[in-house]
């Protein structure tokens, strides 16, 4: 019941690109990658010494 095949999968993103458009379907697709990337960044600690950075020199 868990398992979701080849299939299945096309069937649902024929039904998700007939509700939604491809344009927003693609649309959701990219911010949905960037936030991961942001997320990831996040994860690894990567745009925090800049900021630290900014926050010396404005003190």
């Amino acid at each position: 019941m868990g398992n979701v095949g080849t299939t299945e999968l096309v069937l649902i993103l024929a039904v998700v690109i007939l509700l939604f458009g491809v344009g927003r379907v693609s649309r959701i697709g990219g911010e949905m990658g960037s936030a991961i990337r942001e997320f990831r960044k996040g994860l690894r600690g990567e745009g925090e010494d800049k900021n630290d950075e900014a926050e010396v020199k404005k003190s």
